[in-house]
């Protein structure tokens, strides 16, 4: 295993809470594979995919690697794009290198959209992955092609959940492809393109998009209903009686200090005294592993609110920032335990630490539940109607 592998292993396990695979059938061993990838997250989004493909090789923007912190963070094959001021013939390179990875049975990654976006929609798939396609083709042996699409509760939070969708895959071959009646590369692309369309989810606007992330994000609350799934299912329309219901209950928050989970304003399904008992008791290790590690915290909170060119890099450069200084702090403070006061101030503090970070996301959907539930119990009923009114429309 290498160093890489390991180090974005604990990336992953440390900046979110949980990543699941949907589709992981559809992974295969055998032969060449490219992996076709919708790219929504900045370069995090390499960090989440090596989840569902341990070898993958991707194609990274020379830029990113330049200097240590770039090779540190970002192994995979350069591409110097036209307005970093590459050429045809630096093209033709990246495309031929393409072609020796794949015939050395690498598992090659490819952001078709070249740079990352978190629009309600895909950005234009550029041709390239199509190109390395038919180039590879050329040689007359198979490839196979997966469709790849990732979906973030919360792109830019901290402890965030993560599905990764893989599609079925596209099997391609010389003699299946010559009977196409369009030019090889045009229909490679069109074929890639309906393929990750139904990997990813694609919405008229900013505002359907947020209410259709808040919709999904409430179907998955108690139920064993993804996000994605619920997400595809109310692609094409907003059901209206739920945009109703949730514009009546949004009516009825106004003015009062309701707190919201992803966007939705969470409430008790029980005795709400029982969820406060349950923030209190969890609060208590969060915040001391907050404290022990208020450096790293500090840190990636500051760069992650002062660099960020948008929001598609928010957790890009927390995780730039934070998990390097979060190292050298845990190094720091073991040591220091050890020299200073013995090995169990060292266990307390990696256990502190430990139940900190799992324990913050259950923490903030308990926190919020409680204070609505305690201060705001009249709007109870109509948040849980709200739910169970989205999880009807999804039973259809």
């Amino acid at each position: 295993m290498s160093f890489h592998s390991v180090f974005h292993w604990f990336i992953r396990r440390l900046y979110y809470s949980r990543i699941t695979l949907i589709g992981h059938e559809h992974i295969t061993n055998e032969g060449p594979v490219m992996v076709v990838c919708l790219h929504r997250n900045g370069a995090v989004d390499g960090f989440a995919y090596l989840e569902a493909f341990p070898r993958l090789r991707c194609l990274v923007r020379a830029k990113l690697r330049k200097g240590f912190i770039g090779h540190l963070f970002f192994p995979g094959i350069d591409v110097v794009r036209r307005d970093d001021g590459g050429s045809a013939e630096g093209i033709e390179d990246m495309i031929e290198t393409c072609v020796q990875e794949l015939n050395s049975s690498t598992t090659l990654g490819i952001f078709p959209e070249g740079t990352s976006d978190l629009g309600p929609s895909h950005l234009r798939f550029r041709k390239g992955a199509a190109l390395i396609t038919a180039r590879y083709l050329e040689q007359n042996r198979p490839l196979t092609v997966l469709p790849v699409g990732i979906h973030y509760e919360c792109p830019w939070a901290f402890r965030s959940r993560i599905e990764i969708v893989i599609g079925k895959p596209i099997s391609l071959g010389p003699e299946k492809d010559r009977e196409s009646e369009h030019p090889r590369t045009r229909e490679i692309h069109r074929r890639f393109t309906t393929a990750l369309e139904e990997v990813g989810i694609n919405v008229p606007d900013a505002e359907t998009q947020e209410l259709l992330g808040q919709f999904a994000y409430t179907a998955t609350l108690g139920t064993d209903i993804g996000y994605f799934e619920a997400l595809k299912a109310m692609e094409k329309e907003l059901p209206p009686e739920i945009v109703t219901a949730w514009k009546t209950l949004e009516n009825a928050m106004q003015g009062k200090r309701i707190l919201r989970h992803q966007g939705v304003p969470l409430f008790p399904t029980r005795m709400p005294l029982l969820y406060a008992t349950l923030a209190v008791v969890l609060a208590v290790p969060v915040l001391a592993g907050a404290l022990l590690n208020w450096f790293p915290l500090a840190v990636a909170w500051y760069c992650g609110r002062k660099f960020p060119d948008g929001r598609n890099v928010i957790a890009l450069w927390r995780i730039l920032t934070g998990v390097p200084f979060f190292v050298l702090w845990v190094v720091i403070w073991i040591i220091a335990s050890l020299v200073l006061c013995g090995s169990w101030v060292a266990l307390v503090y990696i256990a502190i630490t430990f139940i900190a970070v799992n324990g913050w996301y259950r923490l903030k959907k308990l926190a919020v539940a409680s204070w609505n539930g305690l201060f705001y119990s009249g709007l109870r009923a109509d948040a849980l109607a709200l739910h169970q009114q989205i999880l009807n429309q999804l039973k259809r």
